[in-house]
């Protein structure tokens, strides 16, 4: 009798901790609440890691905890309960018609200017082949912002904020991430567990960065000779940073680079031999990939469909007119489309303000603190709907639409204080600027030096650069 009312009490407080973070029950299945996976294991969240939702967590001693920028640090000691206490409720109201409104503009924007260049930027209207080149160029850069837009209501889908209905944020989600070869269930359900985990060093699954023992073990270098080491050349930096941009998306699909790789731990075994890279067999196209549960399989196939599909009609298009012609038409604005992606993706998880955690130290509140919103002006906040501006918001309350998470993020600044982090400067070329500042300044993680007790559970990106607060200095080895 009494386990079954203890039973009871613990399924009540676990339902209370998924209204207070999910919301509307009708759409948790989107939401990032931990609360969805009670069983631990590398693709789940455990409750355990959420104690601090519901209640703050009982005040431990970090000691002085120091970013790279060389300024102090504390962890976050809100609850998400006063997160969505702080949010008025009609920001949590989503509108079909709002919704599709957006879609149909977005579609209206591609299709108008393709119409225009393909009937007027033409030998007839410009006769100058140089200057044709140079407006077609912005035709697959205007096209690339235009499905970028297209790329974000899919994602507003896949987290039930695009309709307070599952079936049709499923089916719009469907066709619009199909469309732009995104797997969109596979992505949908990788990505959930990226909210779940966000800034966890064992179960993150987006831009997880390496330890300091990972940077070392890249180098071929020992951990303690990493403060020694001379400057990574900006040339190096820079053919990293075009290499992720430039095939990073489809590198993180098919090899789940940047995300954990500790798969052996999954609860089902589907991950036993199986690690990230060419040939792991982690992957988001095989429904067997230990990214997923043994029920997500029909999931992962429909995913697989909708490329297929779309390849069919890429298919078809490049033999009635021509590959060189797809080629300006799709594929170059599809690899700007990836390009925003990988960029929105690394800026909004990587700056040098921007803590990670142990499995120990995490809990669900600090990790979404662990975000950052940047500015990117006009084409951010209405070609891009907002996605870079509102970010810390929606890693709190995913299913907030993209219109209302303006006011949404004003309402939630006051209670996360001192912890909420933009970095607005300088608007769109600040965002370009932060991206090579992020690939200099942020290389590795580890603790504070001399970090002591649960401090050694909070972890700061370091750099052998130069930039900022250095590196730990570790003494090597003493031979026996």
């Amino acid at each position: 009798m009494a386990a079954g009312k203890s039973s009871g009490v613990a399924a009540e407080k676990n339902a209370s901790q998924r209204k207070a973070i999910n919301g509307d029950s009708a759409v948790s299945s989107y939401a990032p609440s931990p609360a969805d996976s009670p069983r631990h294991s590398a693709s789940s969240t455990s409750l355990s890691s959420l104690a601090s939702t519901d209640a703050p967590a009982p005040k431990k001693n970090y000691g002085k905890l120091i970013d790279t920028y060389g300024n102090e640090f504390e962890v976050p000691d809100f609850t998400i309960k006063e997160i969505r206490d702080a949010i008025p409720k009609h920001c949590f109201e989503r509108s079909n018609l709002r919704s599709f409104s957006y879609v149909a503009r977005d579609i209206a924007l591609l299709a108008t200017t393709f119409y225009l260049w393909h009937n007027f930027v033409t030998p007839e209207y410009v006769p100058n082949k140089a200057a044709r080149v140079v407006l077609w160029g912005v035709y697959t850069f205007l096209q690339g912002l235009f499905g970028t837009g297209i790329w974000v209501l899919a994602h507003e889908c896949g987290h039930g904020a695009f309709s307070a209905s599952k079936t049709v944020c499923n089916v719009t989600g469907w066709f619009l991430h199909s469309a732009l070869l995104v797997p969109y269930y596979s992505w949908q359900l990788s990505h959930s567990k990226h909210h779940k985990a966000t800034g966890n060093m064992e179960r993150d699954m987006v831009f997880l960065p390496r330890t300091r023992e990972q940077q070392a073990t890249r180098l071929g270098k020992m951990v303690h000779e990493l403060h020694e080491l001379a400057e990574e050349t900006p040339i190096v930096t820079l053919i990293h940073l075009v290499g992720q941009q430039a095939i990073g998306w489809w590198n993180y699909l098919l090899t789940n680079v940047t995300g954990h790789n500790n798969h052996e731990r999954h609860r089902e075994g589907r991950g036993k031999g199986k690690k990230n890279g060419f040939g792991g067999g982690v992957n988001h196209f095989d429904p067997r990939s230990p990214l997923y549960e043994n029920r997500d399989a029909w999931a992962i196939i429909m995913s697989d469909i909708g490329i297929a599909c779309t390849i069919s009609i890429l298919v078809y298009l490049c033999k009635q007119f021509g590959t060189a012609n797809m080629f300006v038409w799709y594929f170059l604005p599809y690899m700007w489309v990836n390009h925003w992606l990988v960029a929105i993706t690394f800026l909004q998880h990587t700056d040098p303000s921007l803590p990670h955690y142990t499995e120990e130290e995490w809990d669900f509140v600090k990790g979404a603190a662990a975000t950052i919103d940047r500015e990117f002006g006009f084409i951010g906040r209405h070609l891009l709907h907002g996605i870079i501006e509102t970010h810390v918001l929606h890693h709190y309350v995913s299913t907030i639409p993209f219109y209302n998470a303006d006011e949404a993020t004003e309402a939630i600044k006051p209670v996360m204080g001192k912890h909420y982090r933009a970095d607005v400067k300088d608007g769109p070329v600040g965002f370009i600027k932060s991206m090579w500042k992020a690939a200099r300044w942020c290389q590795w993680v580890e603790p504070t030096e001399g970090a002591e007790g649960p401090a050694k559970g909070v972890l700061f990106f370091r750099n052998r650069n130069g930039l900022g607060t250095a590196p730990a200095k570790i003494a090597a080895p003493v031979a026996k």
